[in-house]
This record gives C-alpha cells, sequence and structure tokens, in this order.
C-alpha cells in the first residue's frame, strides 16, 4: 500500500505552522472575496480591508525584517556595510527614477516588487526540496511549476491592461502586450502545472507518497496568483490574493527567527516584544505600517482623511521627488535585504535560529555547506 507521506516528507515550520500559513492563507484570501458582497468589499478596497490587509499584512510585514537586520547590534556591526549601503543606494535610485519621472518611478518600484513576490514563492519551494533531499530533476520541476503559477497570470495581466486593479498606482505595469500572448502564457501555465501534477502522481504510484507541504504551497500559489490576476474583478480581490499569502509565511519566519535570536540574546530590551508572543510582534510591526501609511497619505496621497485628517501640505514637485523615494524606502530596502540575509551556507547559525537545524549536531534535514534558505528575491 502507498506512503501517504514519504520518508522525505519535510515541514518547513511543523505541519499545523505550514497547513495554516501556506493553504490556510490561501483558504482565507478566497472566503474573503467570497465574502466580498456580504461585507461590502465590492470593488475599491474599504477602509477596514485597507487597514486589515495592507497595513495590517503587507507593510508590516516589510517592517518585520528589522528583526532580522536593524534591532540587532551585533548583526549590523557584522556588515555594516550592507545594512548602510543598502537603503542609501534604494533611495539614490529612487530619486534619479523619480527626476526623471514619477511613472518611470512607479513602473520601477512594481517590478522590483513584483520579481521579489515571485522568487518569494520559489524560495519557499526550493526551501522545502532541500529539506526532503529532491532530486535535480523534481527541483526543476517544481520551480518551473511556481515560475508557471506566477509568470503566467503576469504576463496574461500585461496582455489585458487595463484592468480594474494595478500594483501600486494606476498605470505602473507597462502595456501594448498583444492579447494573444496572454492567451499563449495561459496555456502554456497550464502545460507546465499538469506535467507537475502528473509527476506527484507518478511519485503517489511508485509508494513515495506525497509530499503534503510543497504541494499544497504550489497549489496555494497558484490559486492566489490566478484567482487575484486572471479571475479577479476589483482591487478588493486582487489586494486580498495579492498580500495574504506573500505576507503571512514571512511573518512566521521572522517570528520563529527572532525567537530564535532572542534566546540567544540577542535584541536587548527589545526582547520584551518577543516575549510578549506573537501578539506583541504583531502589534510592534502594526503600529510601524500605521505610522507610515499616515505619512503616505498626508504628504503624498490624501485620500483617507477619516484616518489621517486633511490638513496635510501639497508638496511640489521637486519635493516630492525626494519624499516619496524616502517613504518608499523601507520597502525597496526589504526588497534588496531580502537578497542577501536569508543565505544560511554563509551563515550557519541562521538555521540554528530558525530551528532548522541543532548548534552541536549540525543541519538535521538539510546538506550542511550548501544549504540556502532561499525565500526571497536572490535568496538562493
Amino acid at each position: 500500500m502507498p506512503r501517504l507521506l514519504a520518508p522525505t516528507q519535510a515541514w518547513l515550520f511543523g505541519r499545523g505552522v505550514d497547513l495554516t500559513v501556506f493553504a490556510g492563507s490561501a483558504l482565507a484570501s478566497v472566503a474573503f472575496v467570497l465574502a466580498a458582497p456580504w461585507l461590502g468589499a465590492v470593488g475599491d478596497t474599504p477602509a477596514w480591508a485597507w487597514l486589515l490587509f495592507v497595513v495590517g499584512v503587507d507593510v508590516a510585514h516589510v517592517w518585520s525584517t528589522l528583526f532580522r537586520t536593524y534591532l540587532d547590534g551585533e548583526e549590523v556591526s557584522r556588515r555594516a556595510g550592507l545594512y548602510v549601503g543598502a537603503p542609501l543606494a534604494a533611495y539614490a535610485v529612487g530619486v534619479f527614477a523619480y527626476l526623471v519621472s514619477p511613472g518611470v518611478f512607479w513602473s520601477l518600484f512594481a517590478y522590483v516588487a513584483l520579481f521579489h513576490f515571485i522568487r518569494q514563492q520559489y524560495g519557499w519551494v526550493a526551501l522545502y526540496d532541500r529539506k526532503a533531499r529532491a532530486s535535480s530533476f523534481e527541483r526543476r520541476l517544481d520551480a518551473a511549476a511556481v515560475y508557471a503559477a506566477t509568470l503566467g497570470p503576469v504576463i496574461w495581466w500585461h496582455a489585458n491592461l487595463p484592468r480594474a486593479f494595478w500594483w501600486f498606482v494606476e498605470n505602473d505595469f507597462l502595456a501594448g502586450l498583444p492579447a494573444w500572448a496572454g492567451t499563449v502564457a495561459l496555456g502554456a501555465h497550464a502545460a507546465v502545472l499538469c506535467l507537475w501534477a502528473g509527476f506527484q502522481s507518478f511519485r503517489i504510484a511508485r509508494g513515495d507518497g506525497v509530499q503534503a507541504g510543497k504541494v499544497l504551497l504550489v497549489v496555494a500559489t497558484w490559486v492566489a496568483w490566478f484567482g487575484g490576476i486572471v479571475l479577479a474583478r476589483d482591487d478588493f480581490a486582487f489586494t486580498v490574493m495579492n498580500v495574504v499569502l506573500h505576507g503571512v509565511p514571512y511573518f512566521a519566519l521572522l517570528f520563529r527567527y527572532a525567537r530564535g535570536r532572542h534566546a540567544e540574546g540577542g535584541f536587548g530590551g527589545l526582547g520584551g516584544l518577543l516575549r510578549a508572543g506573537l501578539p506583541g510582534f504583531l502589534l510592534f510591526l502594526g503600529v510601524l505600517a500605521l505610522l507610515e501609511e499616515g505619512l503616505w497619505d498626508v504628504l503624498v496621497w490624501h485620500d483617507r482623511p477619516v484616518l489621517f485628517g486633511d490638513t496635510g501640505p501639497v508638496l511640489e514637485a521637486d519635493v516630492l521627488a525626494l519624499v516619496v523615494p524616502l517613504l518608499a524606502l523601507p520597502q525597496a530596502t526589504h526588497y534588496v535585504l531580502d537578497a542577501f540575509i536569508w543565505k544560511a551556507g554563509k551563515e550557519p547559525a541562521l538555521l540554528v535560529r530558525l530551528g532548522w537545524s541543532r548548534a552541536a549536531q549540525g543541519p538535521v534535514n538539510v546538506r550542511p555547506a550548501q544549504e540556502v534558505v532561499a525565500i526571497s528575491a536572490g535568496g538562493e
């Protein structure tokens, strides 16, 4: 009789957490979208949903990177060049792009964000494969499945502009791709995913079982990207499907890491946030996210007077060229740093802090010298 779970099954955080942050995120997104008519959320994203999903998930998860970087004095001292240079470089590029034109800035920002979102999904699957010691063929097929699940809908989106939603602002994605290119992209993405599904069936047939965590992650990725782009008809649906699967697993990663680092004595007095558990961790991030969005609204957008008032200044274009990249800097720095801070091959202690390795005995279920925590842009 085939085994339900192969000996190579490897959960990233544990069975319950993996199912919650990956499959649970996708299911919650679908539930919110289906319930939109009863929630008064058809069309534009209402204030409560904006606070929950944009501020509470998307922006807050960006700030959670602080626990891996700037809140840890030892870490900053160890790689001061990276932590000083990354925001300076990001700000300089942002100002230059905005001076060329605001449209250039927002397009550049949107495509960097898109790359980051896609690479994060690839990184989770790559980590599942490495922990499970998957064959090189299976790793390549899993990578193809993730890229198909994400890029297929994205190319279709570009071939069907304009839609009722944008990544950041109107016209941030470049139009002009012919409609047939979108059809071809969806056909190719379906073919790759069918091949991938066939291979999973083959594994079960030969008695290897199913790697449930990884399979559910790929399915969740497809549901979020196909549902949030191709099937979505309004900003609310796109927002929910776009940010929940991206942000919630990252919270789990950073909270796990922060607890491990705190156990070593890291964070000093800020460790009290971690002693308060997950609620304290999320509340701290939520406050930072709300402060950031308040500045955006007061200085740039002026579209949420109920939350932030309506007395903000109207800035001149040359001042906005300095202010907008500055306000975008937390997010831009998050994108850049994520390409460097999760490489466990260069920092074995990272796996210990995440609970994926024992300090005295070496890695558990990982390949020691080559293992990489690849969950973000360039993080492989």
